[in-house]
């Protein structure tokens, strides 16, 4: 006896309330038959009777699929005029479930998780309607969204979902993405526009985006740092209190080889070739990312000795595993591996005297370093843009620039280490941090030059300008608040002068104004600066004319 068709009541929320549609299999095709609106009367359970009697007149076989319309052929040529609307929320849904299996299971995912983004805003529009304007829209929604997310978190009473789940704020980039979302349903739908009416896919070009804040460049291409993660992560392996004996050899593979992360995972012995000096990368997510990558000495070494240590040496058996033993994906090598072993490193890094890791180190960004060992060691950009994958020479360019900016000191210490030299013998001192005092005459100077007051944020960024020479990576160091610590430092500078009655109290809010005791300050201390700057440029031979008539 043939098992019993099932189909299934799809609910959607949409920004006009609960749309109900039906899914279901009839005579060998999948059917998808749209009911209306809770407003309307629909609930869960008249939904489900109305796919219970779909379903018996199915097996009855006297189930009639309804006609679609056609249109007629004088207009043929008017993609507007349509006899059935086709709206957002129903074509999204459909075009994701077609596209699952096809696609990896990450990219439905993510491709799930934009739609949970989209349908509350775009599921009841038409797809002709979704416009320029109709996307600026939802991009302001999103953003008024994001900060009332972050509000109720400041507040101790964070929004949550169905399943109790926190809601967390999105991010600029994370927006940009749902954006991205869009152009590809818009895309589709404009490949089908006979069907859809859709003539333009509005959700491309930059002006449809937000601009997300410049990413704080992130560098681990320090000698010292690099010996002591090794250092850190060998400590670890050698510990009984720490599950997992790999993240030696895991950490020495992304700073000296640089795969991704799930290049990594995959690696298998067969693609570890020792004796040739080759690492085979065969499973990547680009063309580019398919490559042979040159083994450096140092990790010929730990590679040799880890597959000496393992039992799971055959060349089908993979390199590399979680703490516990299964398969290392970006998750495990995250939580496992990275985070106990950065912060094992950082302790090190401090009993030495030296600064910490960089904030904001990530699998990724080890690729970066392995980028600037390469440079170090003199391999040109083309090679460097091989090694790591890439397609694009912008990045290489960007990290080959960067590592040449460095003194020669350092690189020949990153040569040392690649040739398993130790390279801590002599630790670098920790930097000290501007006083608040140092920002006192540059806000003063500030505010006159701006016809004595201004924005704070403007007199901030000034001020920033201006020290930036002076500045070292204790005073650009992010803190919790996300601030660099040298505008905590001008805002406590600020409030000294405000004591001192340099700055005025009772300003307008936002804005900074100088006082006149203020300006006669820094109209002293200019005048204190222009003398020195006189007195030092008096040539020493210019006075022995004068001492040669005395005498």
């Amino acid at each position: 006896m043939a098992a019993k068709a099932k189909g299934e009541v799809i609910e959607t929320p949409l920004k006009s309330g609960i749309s109900f549609a039906l899914r279901f299999p009839a005579y060998g095709e999948r059917h998808y038959e749209t009911l209306g609106f809770d407003h309307e009367g629909w609930t869960r359970a008249t939904a489900q009777e109305k796919l219970d009697d779909i379903l018996a007149e199915v097996r009855l076989g006297i189930w009639i699929p309804p006609k679609k319309k056609r249109r007629r052929q004088a207009d043929a040529d008017a993609p507007a005029a349509h006899d059935e609307v086709v709206y957002f929320g129903p074509f999204a849904i459909g075009l994701v479930e077609d596209r699952e299996g096809q696609v990896s299971e990450n990219t439905t995912a993510q491709e799930k998780w934009v739609l949970s983004h989209l349908l509350p805003f775009f599921g009841d529009w038409p797809l002709p309607d979704i416009d320029a304007e109709g996307i600026d829209d939802y991009r302001a929604f999103k953003v008024k969204e994001s900060a009332a997310r972050a509000r109720a978190i400041e507040r101790g009473r964070p929004q949550r979902n169905e399943h109790n789940q926190i809601l967390k704020p999105l991010s600029a980039r994370s927006i940009n993405t749902t954006i991205d979302g869009l152009q590809f349903i818009l895309g589709v739908a404009l490949e089908r526009k006979a069907r859809t009416g859709v003539t333009e896919n509005a959700a491309i070009g930059r002006k449809r985006r937000i601009k997300p804040p410049p990413k704080r460049p992130v560098h681990l291409d320090s000698a010292g740092q690099i010996e002591a993660l090794l250092e850190a992560a060998a400590a670890m392996d050698r510990d009984p209190l720490w599950r997992g004996t790999e993240r030696h050899a895991i950490l020495a593979t992304l700073i000296f080889a640089g795969p991704r992360a799930h290049e990594l995972g995959n690696l298998l012995w067969r693609d570890v070739d020792l004796a040739s000096g080759i690492i085979f990368v065969g499973r990547s997510k680009t063309q580019a990312g398919l490559r042979e990558i040159k083994v450096l000495p140092i990790l010929r070494d730990v590679l040799a000795a880890h597959k000496a240590a393992t039992y799971r040496g055959d060349p089908d058996h993979h390199v590399f595993h979680n703490i516990s033993g299964g398969a290392l994906n970006k998750d495990t090598l995250r939580s496992g591996v990275l985070v106990a072993a950065f912060e094992q490193a950082d302790q090190l890094l401090r009993s030495r005297g030296q600064l910490p890791l960089p904030a904001g180190l990530t699998a990724h960004k080890l690729r970066h370093t392995f980028a600037s060992v390469l440079v170090a060691i003199g391999e040109d950009p083309v090679t460097v843009m091989r090694q790591l994958g890439h397609k694009d020479a912008a990045f290489t360019l960007e990290v080959y620039s960067h590592m040449m900016n460095r003194n020669p000191e350092e690189r020949n210490r990153l040569k040392a280490l690649v040739r398993g030299e130790r390279v801590a013998a002599q630790p670098a001192p920790m930097p000290t941090q501007l006083d608040s005092t140092d920002y006192e005459m540059p806000i003063l100077r500030a505010l006159i030059d701006r016809g004595g007051g201004a924005p704070a944020r403007e007199i901030i960024a000034a001020v920033g300008e201006a020290m930036a020479p002076r500045h070292n990576s204790v005073d650009t160091e992010a803190l919790p608040s996300g601030a660099p610590r040298w505008e905590a430092r001008t805002r406590k500078a600020r409030a000294r002068l405000v004591e001192r009655g340099w700055v005025k109290s009772k300003s307008p809010r936002g804005q900074w104004e100088v006082t006149k005791t203020g300006r006669a300050k820094a109209r002293r201390e200019d005048q204190k600066s222009n003398r020195g700057r006189r007195l030092r440029s008096v040539p020493v031979a210019a006075a022995e004319p004068e001492l040669a008539v005395a005498a």
